[in-house]
């Protein structure tokens, strides 16, 4: 698989006017808004299914990663932040993490312009072509390292890592299984932790 240069536009996208940040401020409270290369993208807040795998993947990456307790630390990890990439492109992955080398401290900012090391995208029926499409190509031309795709209804985990400006799928992890996914190989992640239906 491999998601590689910019995005085309076509001539009817080329006429229309691009998306700002006004724009972003001013969509829905209900919405998620981003602007993908120049287009509004509005989305629906997460869902339950979606919010508790997300949650349950920060709280098994918090300690080890960014806490240092119990793992090997390195790393600042952040749910939901807005990135801003070039004058085009506000993103909000569902997580994202920075190896402290880059990102030693979090600015007291409301968006961040640093591309992050790893990304994590949870799927759902109405983000999944997005998330797989669109967002993979930006995230790949800013050079994001690692990325995951977590899908609860599916229960699965594709992990990915960019090589060369294209995506390479290392695996794709299912059921309960206990797993090692980069770059937090470090540690076994409880797959079946995850997922919604977990006690």
């Amino acid at each position: 698989m491999a998601y590689t240069g910019s995005v085309p536009l076509s001539p009817e996208r080329e006429t229309m006017k691009r998306a700002t940040y006004e724009d972003v401020l001013n969509a829905p409270e209900h919405k998620v808004a981003e602007i993908l290369d120049g287009e509004l993208v509005l989305s629906p807040r997460p869902a339950l299914r979606h919010a508790r795998a997300a949650s349950r993947l920060g709280a098994f990456l918090g300690d080890p990663f960014d806490r240092g307790r119990g793992g090997p630390g390195g790393w600042t990890l952040l749910d939901e932040p807005e990135i801003h990439l070039g004058e085009h492109v506000v993103i909000v992955p569902d997580m994202a993490g920075w190896r402290l080398e880059r990102l030693p401290v979090v600015p007291d900012a409301p968006w961040l312009d640093l591309a992050p090391d790893w990304v994590c995208e949870v799927l759902s029926p109405s983000t999944a072509r997005i998330d797989r499409g669109h967002k993979l190509r930006i995230y790949g031309r800013a050079g994001v390292g690692h990325l995951w795709l977590l899908d609860p209804i599916e229960q699965t985990l594709e992990v990915l890592r960019l090589r060369e400006g294209a995506w390479t799928i290392l695996d794709v992890l299912t059921g309960k299984a206990t797993v090692r996914a980069e770059p937090f190989d470090a540690i076994e992640l409880e797959l079946g932790a995850l997922w919604p239906d977990a006690g």
